[in-house]
């Protein structure tokens, strides 16, 4: 070969064999690109073919390039599984539900309610929404060396103040970003630093493929999308949740402590969708931004006669404040912000026959009848069981009042995440009457005890305290993630529990050791390990856990806040008389009876010393309340020198006054600080007094 052509033959190989890292950013681009053009966008450029060769090549590419490899390839999507399942982990703000709406009444008062907190001079926009009917989950991102936002934690919602590290799985959804470049935060005003949180869900198309795979696998069919894709990100194998194609649907964007917003980033929960969209979310385009009721009315009819249409199951409407500056004086109730709502479509209907009915022990003793009905699939939801309340419920559901009969045609309604019930009886000549007729028990279907019912209540109960049924009932609920947060004492531990006659009430759960537990089925060294981890852990739960884990009458998640700060400790609490414990903030004479009862029977008093000997949390920091404001109202503006606002907030409130989020007449002062807005305006205009953050503390003292 001639010494130029040589010459020129290597120059052609270099040419047509570019430099390997340039070849493999090159690919991750495309394959990026590709990826989000068909995941989010649903508009596909090229075959799956070509994607599947691009892939190819980049995996090859890796394999012979270690040392190119990084932890936002789209090669990376599926890793190993998590070791010891699935580690928990502290939100960075609690995930909080919404407070619901089923009807256009309750719509129209949670916007009067909005309207009056924020004054009626406030314009006030609402974003409307698809309530997607998923698995609520977070995503944080955090920068690396070059500016570039990777995905660094996926976290279920949990509890709502902790949920659980699924970030394997997560990192296999194809519609969640791996990473986001620094041009596209800077494009879009947000910090490299941040977080996200969306929907799970399973499309209907993967949900009705991965039914038939399992009936012909001889398993019953899943219930509905949401339950499957709750059980997907769950699973411990990657690769399992890979293959069901999950989806993520964006509806926040949240940086340091709360959502994006302020003067000069993001001011409005719209313009944070937007943002999200550009970053390579999905975010559902079913929104609409509207001032008027009515606008918010067709949104919902809208939506309403669209959801069989769509390719994945919505439950509702969620309505919210855009402005995030009213968000934030909205603020929140215990349980659910007052600035946002779900509005849940009507009750999905469907015909069955009632063929039995069972007969329930609930953990406080309340019977509760249960109808066993001929399969139904209902919104999404195969129905076999449906409740009927009580036994007067039984005795009036029939045609014209009569009583309820085994063999009945009955119409069953499931609507919002409610559970089914029973709704009427359908009588004509197709579907003649039941001849069997219901009985309700006068003995506890568990334990045989005689059952009471007390004057004035529709319920009757089983007063034995060492009902199996009860204990069950009341370990399952003592264990759950809302109240002690036990991980791994579910329904078949606790049934072996039960079954050994070891645990005949809650605090024999702090007895139990190693070489019992051993002792039942498909427990394990590990398995035994972490669960008596988690019981030790349990100890140190909050005092007002404790009192909601004992399972009293009509005290649940809030009220049992309310009394651990009140009393600050179970022994005060224990030695309150009704007319005391009526002084608690939403404790009336019906609640306080039932503490006073519960606390007078031995049996419990026995109990609680039991739990007190465990070594369980028996005080609290008492949040002493004062009249000292009592009938004021105070507005809060700027940045106050040595508190946050809200410090403020909590101060007014101990001190018996209100905080309102605008200035009116009504308003008794507004607390000033540096940069306050509009408010401090409006304040001078309508001569309201405004004072600084020394004299409002003087109000204190």
């Amino acid at each position: 070969m001639p010494k130029d052509t040589a010459f020129d033959f290597i120059i052609h190989c270099m040419a047509a064999k570019p430099n390997p890292a340039t070849r493999i950013e090159t690919l991750r681009e495309q394959l990026r690109h590709h990826e989000h053009l068909y995941y989010v966008q649903d508009a596909p450029e090229i075959s799956d073919a070509e994607y599947d060769r691009m892939m190819n090549e980049l995996r090859a590419l890796e394999a012979e390039h270690p040392e190119l490899l990084t932890s936002d390839s789209p090669t990376q999507r599926v890793g190993g599984k998590p070791k010891e399942g699935f580690a928990k982990v502290a939100h960075s703000r609690p995930m909080l539900s919404l407070d619901n709406a089923y009807n256009e009444d309750e719509l129209r008062a949670w916007e009067k309610r909005v309207r009056d907190l924020l004054g009626e001079n406030e314009t006030v926009d609402f974003v409307c929404e698809f309530k997607m009917d998923g698995l609520s989950l977070a995503l944080q991102y955090a920068p690396d060396k070059h500016g570039t936002a990777q995905l660094i934690r996926g976290i279920t919602r949990g509890d709502g103040s902790i949920g659980e590290d699924v970030t394997t799985n997560v990192r296999t959804v194809r519609s969640i970003p791996l990473s986001v470049p620094a041009k596209k935060l800077k494009a879009a005003k947000v910090p490299p630093t941040f977080e996200v949180r969306g929907e799970i869900i399973l499309p209907q198309a993967s949900f009705i493929k991965l039914n038939a795979e399992r009936e012909a696998q001889g398993l019953p069919p899943a219930a509905n999308p949401r339950n499957m894709a709750a059980g997907t990100i769950r699973t411990l194998e990657p690769n399992i949740v890979a293959q069901r194609r999950l989806d993520y649907y964006a509806y926040f964007l949240l940086h340091g402590e709360g959502l994006l917003a302020g003067e000069e980033l993001l001011p409005q929960q719209s313009k944070s969708l937007d943002a999200l969209a550009a970053l390579g979310f999905r975010v559902n385009k079913n929104r609409s931004t509207t001032r008027t009721m009515d606008g918010i009315l067709k949104f919902i009819a809208e939506a309403d006669a669209v959801r069989d249409s769509l390719a994945y199951e919505i439950d509702g409407v969620v309505i919210k404040v855009d402005s995030a500056a009213q968000q934030a004086q909205l603020g929140f109730t215990g349980k659910a912000p007052r600035w946002a709502i779900a509005y849940k479509f009507p009750a999905r209907a469907g015909v069955t026959q009632l063929e039995d009915v069972l007969f329930q022990v609930g953990r406080t003793g309340k019977v509760t009848p249960v109808a066993a009905l001929a399969p139904v699939f209902i919104g999404g939801t195969t129905v076999s069981r449906a409740t009927l309340h009580n036994a007067d419920e039984i005795a009036r559901l029939g045609p014209e009042g009569t009583a309820l009969r085994i063999g009945d045609t009955v119409t069953v309604e499931r609507g919002g995440d409610v559970i089914p019930k029973v709704v009427g009886v359908v009588v004509d000549k197709a579907h003649p009457r039941g001849k069997r007729e219901i009985h309700f028990p006068k003995n506890c279907p568990e334990c045989h005890s005689h059952l009471v019912r007390a004057e004035g209540e529709a319920d009757w109960r089983c007063i034995n305290a060492t009902c199996p049924a009860r204990l069950r009932e009341g370990l399952l609920h003592f264990a759950s993630r809302g109240v002690m947060n036990i991980e791994g004492l579910g329904e078949a531990v606790v049934a072996q529990l039960l079954e050994s006659g070891k645990v005949h009430s809650i605090a024999d759960l702090y007895k139990l050791d190693n070489d019992f537990l051993l002792t039942l089925e498909r427990m394990g060294p590990k398995s035994v390990e972490n669960l008596l981890a988690e019981i030790e852990k349990s100890k140190s739960a909050a005092l007002d856990r404790v009192l909601f884990g004992l399972g009293i009458r009509f005290v649940g998640e809030r009220t049992a806040e309310l009394l651990a700060e009140h009393f600050g400790s179970m022994d005060d609490l224990m030695a309150a008389d009704a007319a005391h414990l009526e002084q608690v903030q939403e404790v009336g004479p019906r609640i306080a009876q039932a503490i006073v009862e519960f606390f007078s029977e031995a049996k419990n008093r026995k109990l609680v010393e039991s739990l007190r000997k465990a070594g369980l949390t028996f005080t609290a920091e008492k949040k002493v309340r004062t009249e000292k404001l009592a009938g004021l109202t105070f507005v809060l503006t700027g940045t106050l020198p040595n508190m946050s606002r809200d410090e403020a907030k909590e101060k007014i409130e101990a001190a018996g006054g209100r905080v309102s989020g605008s200035v009116s007449k009504k308003t008794s002062y507004v607390v000033a600080g540096e940069e306050a807005g509009s408010k401090l305006d409006k304040a001078r205009e309508l001569n309201v007094p405004v004072i600084d953050e020394d004299a409002f503390v003087k109000m204190l003292v």
